[in-house]
This record gives structure tokens, C-alpha cells and sequence, in this order.
């Protein structure tokens, strides 16, 4: 499989290509607007905003009653060709939070047999202007692009699956270990977490850098969890972070999990049980 991280350096040297598409997909919880905002103020030259709520989610899609269903697959590749992406581009989704948001674009690409190939920005917006790269607020948008992907999503479960067959899966909560504890929780109807989930921070998948781990550092974080005779599960509060465990798992070299898209946003919707604390 093609490596799915591209440092600032080899994203620079690849900005002349005819193929390349830089998608900026910064976002903010509970802020709407402020990743456009973000973006207008400066960006990757040739850059072109992509919006989680409207671009990569659907209110009424699989996952939903969660924060961000998945759109249909025929959807999401008619909005991407309209922001000007097509089959044959590479991609790279960049964001400014270690790629937690442009994990989801490029798990969705992935999901879907983008056949142009796509990555993360490692290290994102901070890593491109550190080693000296120039942003840009000159927007020219591409025109309407072909976009052709598989017509169903790979590796997903929904909220059903995850509740009746909860012994025979590792479920992971890629949530800030106080929101998984249910100390706070700023957007959801109740504290806490699915009962058996474990706890592993997406944050833990950084290094101090802001980039992402090793391999080896990556596949000892994760090896230990996984069970060869059950499905890994990766889960968050609305099925965005946790591609960042699915991004973190493919470049350790380990089975790909499969997405619970509607997380706990779905789950706690849905009069589901949640418990508190720091056991699963």
C-alpha cells in the first residue's frame, strides 16, 4: 500500500505537479466557520478548503444520529469532483491539529479505493511553515473534476453491530482521557463511554513534534491491544478522530480496524448504556 503520510519537504517538492491536490480541512469543535476562517488567512499554495459538516459528512447518512455521518459514497465522489479532486489525483489532506481532522478525508478516500492515491500533511500546517514553506491567501479553485470511488464504504460498523457483538470486538476510544472518564463532555448529551471500550488518545499517536510516531513506536502502542480473533473497533466522539488510529495502525503495519462512524455521538443518542471512570 502507499505510504499515508508525506512530510512538508516531499509535499513541496511535489506542489508543481499536474496531479496533486492539497485539500485543507481545518475544523473546530463547537467553532463553525473558524476552519474557513483558517483557511482564508493563509494556506498551501493551491490549496483548497474542504469542510467536514458539509464536504465529508452527512447529517442524515450512515452513522447518524451521530455528529458526523458518513455521506453516500456516490455523494461524497460528486463533491469532491465539484471542488475540483478527481480519480486520478493525488491527494494530501492537511489540517493544523497533527492530522486528527485530515484523517478522516484520507480514511475516506482509502475506504473508498481512491485509485490517485492520498496521505496526511505529517505534522500538518505548523510542520509546513517550521521547515520554512510559504503560505498562501491566493485562492484559485480547480475546475469540476471526474471523481469515480467504490460505491459502498469498507470497513465500517454500525451502532448495532457494535452492541450485540461487543465480546468478540477491541473497542477503542480515541477521545482526551477526561472526556472517555466522563469528567467533561462539551458537545455530547452524556459523560463518559461505551462499556469495554479502551481508551487510547489519538494524542498518544503524536510525538512531541506534532508529527506522527515511528512505526515501531506506532505498532507497540497498538499490537499489545489487538486480538487475532476479534475485529478492532476504532471510535471517538463522532467517527473523525478515530481515522487518526486507523491512519496510525496502517503506518504501523497492523490489520486495518474498522470505523464506528457514529461513535459516541451516535451511541449516546440512542438511550445506549455509558459508564464513567477509567475502567472499560
Amino acid at each position: 500500500m502507499p505510504r499515508p503520510i508525506i512530510s512538508a519537504d516531499e509535499l513541496q517538492a511535489r506542489l508543481g505537479d499536474a496531479n496533486l491536490r492539497v485539500a485543507d480541512v481545518r475544523w473546530y469543535l463547537n467553532r463553525p466557520g473558524a476552519g474557513r476562517n483558517a483557511f482564508d488567512a493563509g494556506h498551501v499554495p493551491g490549496a483548497i478548503h474542504v469542510d467536514l459538516d458539509t464536504d465529508m459528512s452527512d447529517h442524515d447518512g450512515f452513522g447518524a444520529p451521530g455528529r458526523h455521518p458518513l455521506p453516500s459514497p456516490a455523494e461524497f465522489a460528486r463533491r469532491m469532483g465539484a471542488l475540483g479532486f478527481g480519480s486520478d489525483d493525488f491527494i494530501v489532506a492537511c489540517d493544523d491539529a497533527g492530522g486528527m481532522i485530515a484523517a478522516r478525508l484520507w480514511w475516506m478516500l482509502d475506504s473508498l479505493g481512491h485509485r490517485g492515491g492520498c496521505a496526511v500533511l505529517d505534522g500538518g500546517i505548523q510542520a509546513w511553515t517550521a521547515a520554512g514553506h510559504e503560505l498562501t491567501t491566493s485562492q484559485r479553485p480547480n475546475p469540476a473534476a471526474d471523481m469515480r470511488l467504490a460505491d459502498q464504504w469498507r470497513n465500517v460498523i454500525a451502532r448495532e453491530q457494535v452492541a450485540n457483538g461487543r465480546p468478540q470486538l477491541v473497542l477503542l476510544d480515541a477521545r482526551a482521557p477526561e472526556r472517555y472518564r466522563g469528567e467533561i463532555e462539551p458537545i455530547d448529551p452524556l459523560a463518559g463511554h461505551i462499556p469495554g471500550a479502551l481508551n487510547v488518545p489519538t494524542s498518544a499517536n503524536l510525538a512531541t513534534t506534532g508529527t506522527l510516531l515511528d512505526a515501531a513506536s506506532l505498532e507497540a502502542l497498538y499490537a499489545p491491544l489487538m486480538d487475532p480473533g476479534k475485529d478492532t473497533v476504532v471510535s471517538c466522539g463522532s467517527g473523525t478522530t478515530a481515522c487518526h488510529s486507523a491512519l496510525a495502525m496502517r503506518v504501523a503495519g497492523l490489520p486495518d480496524p474498522l470505523l464506528y462512524v457514529g461513535s459516541f455521538s451516535d451511541w449516546s443518542r440512542s438511550g445506549m448504556p455509558v459508564v464513567t471512570g477509567d475502567e472499560p
